[in-house]
C-alpha cells in the first residue's frame, strides 16, 4: 500500500509515544473513525480536553493521515497482517498496532458500507433541459431586463441507477462559456480516439 509522504509522515508522529502517549493516541485514533463514520460528526471530535496540549497543526495532520490510512486499507480490504506491516513500518509499537487493528475489525463492516456507498465511477449525463427566464424587476422595483438560463442536467448514477437531477442558472457569458469548454473536451476525445 502506497502512500504519500504526508501521510508517512503523520502515521510516524502519531506512532511517537513523545508526540502522543497511549491516551491521546487512542482518542485520537477513535475520533478518526467517529469522523468518517458518523455523518453528524465535526470537528468537535478533536476537542477532546485531553488532546488540548497537542499542537492543532500536528492533531490535525495526524488525523488526516489516520483517516486516509484508515480509508485506504478499507477500500483495498486489508486484513491484520497488512495493517499491521505497514504501522510496524511506521514505528508503532505493539500495543497501538493491537488497538489500531481492534478498532478497525470493529469498524470494519461500517467502513466497507461507506466505501460502497461512494461509488466507484461518475454520474453520467442522460440528457439536458433547459429554459430561459427574463428577469424584469427585482424584488426592490428595480427594472434589470436581463436574461437567465435555467439548466438541468438528467444524470445516472451507474452504481447505485439513481436519476437525480443537478440544475444551476447562468447568465449569457457564463453559458457561452460552458458551451465552448464542452466543445474542447469534445473535440479532445475525438483526438483521443484516434491515436
Amino acid at each position: 500500500m502506497e502512500l504519500s509522504e504526508f501521510v508517512q509522515k503523520g502515521f510516524q508522529m502519531l506512532a511517537d509515544p513523545g508526540s502522543f502517549d497511549f491516551n491521546t493516541f487512542t482518542l485520537l485514533l477513535r475520533a478518526t473513525f467517529q469522523s468518517l463514520l458518523d455523518a453528524q460528526a465535526d470537528e468537535a471530535v478533536l476537542d477532546h480536553p485531553d488532546l488540548k496540549h497537542i499542537d492543532p497543526v500536528v492533531l490535525k495532520h495526524c488525523h488526516a493521515a489516520a483517516a486516509t490510512y484508515i480509508l485506504e486499507a478499507g477500500k483495498q480490504r486489508a486484513d491484520k497482517s497488512t495493517i499491521s506491516t505497514y504501522l510496524e513500518d511506521c514505528k508503532f509499537d505493539r500495543e497501538r498496532i493491537e488497538l489500531f487493528c481492534t478498532e478497525y475489525q470493529n469498524n470494519e463492516n461500517s467502513l466497507e458500507i461507506l466505501l460502497g456507498s461512494i461509488g466507484r465511477s461518475l454520474p453520467h449525463i442522460t440528457d439536458v433541459s433547459w429554459r430561459l427566464e427574463y428577469q424584469i424587476k427585482t424584488n426592490q422595483l428595480h427594472k434589470m431586463y436581463r436574461p437567465t438560463y435555467l439548466v438541468t442536467l438528467n444524470v445516472e448514477n451507474i452504481d447505485s441507477r439513481s436519476h437525480p437531477e443537478i440544475s444551476f442558472s447562468c447568465n449569457m457569458e457564463q453559458l457561452q462559456d460552458l458551451v465552448g469548454k464542452l466543445k474542447d473536451a469534445s473535440k479532445s476525445m475525438e483526438r483521443a480516439s484516434q491515436l
